[in-house]
């Protein structure tokens, strides 16, 4: 059998905008329609991310090893040292999986179809700023139709359950596009 790309679609915003948690509902949604999802997230605070440094992971690790996987009743951990894991490095990392759609939270800057979540009009600069925006999430009702004026997209409210429904409309039929393609 063949190996598919799966469909990449980014969900970018500032810190605290609400990106994780509109992934997490969406996430929900597309397992629920059986489309098989991994995701990417970019740790954007500064430095390395949190591990547990008590386990033998960690260790193996830090005594020099590139990469450590722990594997328990189906579930893998890993961890891996490198100078540069560039975006492209993960995406084909996850590829292995085989899944149906790769999610990507934050890396704003990569070319990929994204959507924006704009918390204020003071982050109105990122539409100017990144490309391949496909939808708009905003906090405030008074910046929907700012939006609309900017960009050709459809643009939800953050409490608006019909964002989550729409966006994972939208992937799903970019995988069935995608599939019907390869027939």
């Amino acid at each position: 059998m063949a190996l598919v790309k799966p469909i990449i679609y980014q969900v970018v915003g500032y810190q605290n905008s609400g990106k994780t948690t509109f992934l997490l509902k969406l996430i929900q949604l597309l397992k629920s329609n059986n489309i098989k999802t991994v995701t990417i997230k970019h740790h954007g605070h500064g430095g390395c991310p949190d591990v547990a440094e008590q386990k033998d992971s960690y260790k193996h690790i830090d005594a020099g090893a590139a990469a450590s996987l722990v594997e328990g009743e189906g579930r893998i951990v890993l961890q891996a040292e490198e100078s540069d894991w560039g975006l492209e490095h993960q995406i084909s990392l996850m590829s292995f999986f085989l899944p149906d759609v790769i999610l990507i939270e934050g890396h704003k800057k990569q070319p990929y179809p994204k959507l924006l979540i704009l918390r204020s009009e003071a982050d109105f600069l990122l539409m100017e700023q990144l490309n391949n925006i496909t939808a708009v999430i905003v906090w405030n009702y008074t910046l929907v139709e700012q939006v609309r004026e900017n960009l050709n997209v459809p643009v939800f409210h953050i409490s608006e359950q019909k964002a989550v429904i729409e966006i994972s409309n939208h992937i799903k039929n970019l995988v069935f596009n995608r599939n019907e393609a390869k027939k």
